[in-house]
């Protein structure tokens, strides 16, 4: 071997390795060789190697009667088409004819395919193959054509609307088949969402549902799928009526989907319920379909997916804030489990002092006692809050919740709970202001514990209140010392603590005939002189001027002046949010509990990046399928080709020798030079043998015609080669979303 080979060789490096391994395997003469190579190729494309090398070796395999190999193709096609947009132009005659084929699933996988490839170029070609197949004979195949208009009129909708496609997908939703029915509707809603974001489409009607298509979207509802429910009762949803009599055949057909297993399709049926409830003005058969509201959502609850229930117990809470009677008789059903993570004890504790009445409170302040005494902080502090608040909103359970807390304070003790339950005490004493009874109980409570709260200023501010309010009950030593602590450190306070203690200083000074004058004194000055908030500083002013005058009468309005009394602790929603969080159930606005157009850009969509400006110019030939501007769009792959292969070998110095260890052909042939990529791809969409031909006529289809269930199986066959399966789901993979397509 010549010095300038061993160098030219030693320069190259060595050939072995993976890719060179799969272009073999692509190339191989044998059938099984090539089928193993794509699944080993679309394994490594799931998980996440760059096999874009590949892509003319894997096109060459697309021309198969395997329905198995076609899918592994497209899948690849589908993945790689943005890196490679002119070679995808060397498919589009295996598009076309595949669109043909007697064997319905290779119809349905090639119009998904063109639709999923996002390149501008293959969108002229669409025109026959997607008339071809809305039309089809086979629902299966009709239904996957329904969603690729939804996708061709993002990449162009100009040409979807001239071409007439938008109106035979609305014509879809009157078909047979109540699949083809709920894709339409799915492909029309994505429709409407997107023509919002396109200049031009914005005033376009898309979808307009009456009296008939609701009709006939309520004989199809029990025949679809979850998704297919679930797109036929948003539709219901947003159906307007004041027709009683449809309004209770509406709602009638939509009650047994609360009996679906999927949390997801009860949501949606209880959403349109809700929906309808409103127009309808029978009050009794509004309380029947209340009543049968109770059992879905109890089962949302005893979902066993910690995640779902949340999710459940998130639009129970919305639901009980319009109708709070709907699950009065279900309390036990929200009891905290030992096995619940902390964010469902939370939600259930949410849930269970809305359900609070006179009836189940003895049993629920019996459960929160339990609460209290866990070990979780979290829960700890929500459960004595929540004594609280069921205090507040029952008046007979009053004194017996002060006693709870003052025996969880006792028993159990610790600056959590005495903080929590002496804030708590407080909130109570303003809901019932003036009621000895409480004041005479809860007083000495707060007196004994005033050590353990000077670091949480909500209860400070409180008990700062309770000093100034009923100065008589506390004693005069005490109230003497405390406030001097306050004012020498009044600086260091928050501006809530201040202004309290401001008034309640005044407060008391006039109560005792000017016993307090010095405090007064001292806490003005700090007020006016050294205090930054402008609300305090202004407030120290107004009281310095009425104090300095003789008006007493001003004096006695301070005296008598008072908070007004709190009417509930239990969080609720503004009436306008609540109505939109009402419309917006099942969906993500449920769980944050703010409506989408809060935390949800509309000017954030964006075109694909292969996408068409309408009013663009076409190819030529677009409209005989392709055949008129493909040569020149071949051409153009195949150069991309020959630059790619001249790429490869630039550190080859010698162009008339080849060496033998490195030379193949396609045929597996040992005798020959390797032929050049561009004579391999001159066969590519070449006929398939009159012999195979043949084969295939004389194999029976095993799918007549309209049998969805038999179509839908076959894509769940594994492959045939057991060695080199491809890697299963891998969590969060956007190829393991393709596969499932499949």
């Amino acid at each position: 071997m010549s010095l300038e080979k061993k160098i030219r060789n030693f320069l190259q490096g060595p050939r072995k390795g993976e890719t060179f391994e799969l272009k073999n395997g692509l190339v191989s003469q044998y059938k099984h060789e090539r089928k193993d190579a794509i699944q080993r190729v679309i394994q490594a494309m799931t998980v996440g190697k760059d096999v874009s090398a590949l892509f003319p070796d894997v096109l060459k395999n697309i021309a198969t009667y395997d329905i198995e190999q076609k899918k592994l193709v497209y899948l690849y096609l589908m993945n790689y088409a943005k890196t490679h947009p002119e070679l995808c132009i060397l498919a589009v005659n295996t598009f076309v004819q595949d669109t043909e084929d007697p064997n319905p699933l290779i119809r349905a996988l090639a119009i998904r395919t063109m639709g999923c490839i996002r390149v501008s170029k293959m969108v002229d070609y669409m025109e026959i193959p997607l008339s071809r197949t809305l039309s089809d004979d086979n629902p299966y195949v009709r239904k996957t054509a329904a969603l690729c208009v939804a996708k061709l009129f993002d990449l162009n909708p100009e040409m979807c609307i001239e071409y007439g496609f938008l109106e035979n997908l609305k014509k879809l939703i009157n078909d047979s088949n109540p699949m083809v029915v709920a894709n339409a509707l799915s492909a029309l809603y994505e429709i409407r969402d997107m023509k919002e974001h396109i200049p031009g489409f914005e005033d376009l009607d898309v979808f307009t549902t009456n009296e008939t298509v609701i009709k006939n979207l309520l004989l199809c509802l029990n025949e679809c799928t979850e998704w297919g429910r679930i797109t036929i009762l948003t539709t219901l949803n947003d159906y307007q009526t004041d027709n009683q009599e449809e309004l209770i055949h509406i709602i009638e057909r939509i009650v047994p989907q609360l009996q679906h297993v999927n949390p997801s399709v009860v949501l949606s049926s209880i959403k349109a319920i809700i929906h309808h409830l409103d127009a309808l003005r029978n009050q009794e058969m509004k309380e029947s379909i209340l009543r049968k509201l109770s059992a879905p959502l109890v089962s949302l609850v005893s979902n066993s997916i910690p995640e779902a229930q949340y999710v459940g117990l998130k639009n129970i809470r919305i639901i009980l804030e319009k109708y709070p009677t709907v699950l009065s008789k279900e309390l036990r059903v929200f009891f905290i489990k030992y096995s619940d993570p902390l964010y469902l004890k939370l939600e259930k504790l949410e849930i269970m002092i809305r359900l609070s009445n006179d009836l189940n409170v003895k049993l629920l302040l019996g459960e929160l006692k339990e609460y209290a005494m866990e070990f979780e902080p979290s829960l700890v502090s929500k459960a004595i809050k929540c004594i609280g608040s069921v205090a507040i909103k029952l008046q007979s359970c009053t004194v017996k919740s002060v006693n709870l807390l003052c025996t969880l304070i006792d028993q159990r003790g610790g600056d959590l709970i005495i903080n929590e339950s002496l804030g708590v005490l407080i909130n109570i004493l303003r809901r019932y202001p003036g009621k000895n009874d409480l004041i005479t109980l809860i007083v000495p409570v707060i007196s004994n514990h005033i050590n353990g709260i000077e670091d949480n200023n909500d209860t400070l501010s409180g008990y700062i209140w309770c000093l100034g309010e009923y100065p008589k009950y506390f004693q005069n030593t005490e109230t003497l010392e405390n406030l001097t602590l306050f004012v020498d450190d009044f600086l260091n306070y928050d501006s809530t603590i201040q202004l309290n203690l401001l008034n309640t200083i005044v407060k008391i000074n006039l109560t005792n005939n000017n016993t307090y004058s010095n405090l007064l004194q001292k806490v003005l000055e700090l007020a006016t002189q050294g205090c930054e908030n402008a609300d305090v500083r202004d407030k120290a002013y107004i009281y310095w001027r009425l104090l300095s005058s003789d008006d007493t009468a001003s004096q006695q309005k301070i005296i008598s002046h008072k908070l007004p009394p709190i009417n509930t602790t239990i969080s609720s929603f503004n009436p306008n949010v609540l109505e939109s969080l009402i419309d917006e159930l099942s969906t993500v606005s449920s769980v944050y509990h703010k409506p989408a157009s809060t935390f949800i850009d509309k000017n954030a969509y964006t075109r694909p990046s292969g996408a068409s400006i309408p009013g663009s110019s076409k190819v030529k030939g677009s409209s005989n399928g392709g055949k008129g501007g493909i040569e020149d769009l071949t051409t153009m792959a195949k150069q991309e080709i020959i630059n790619n292969a001249k790429n490869e070998n630039l550190l080859d110095f010698d162009d008339d020798e080849t060496d033998d260890t490195s030379s193949f052909n396609a045929n597996g042939g040992s005798n020959g030079g390797r032929t050049s990529v561009l004579d391999d791809l001159n066969d590519l969409f070449a006929a398939i043998p009159q012999q195979q031909q043949e084969q295939q006529k004389q194999q029976p289809l095993n799918i007549p015609k309209g049998s969805n269930s038999d179509i839908l199986s076959l894509f769940d066959q594994q492959p045939a080669s057991s060695s080199n399966k491809p890697a299963n789901k891998q969590s969060g993979n956007v190829n393991n979303d393709l596969l499932d397509l499949f």
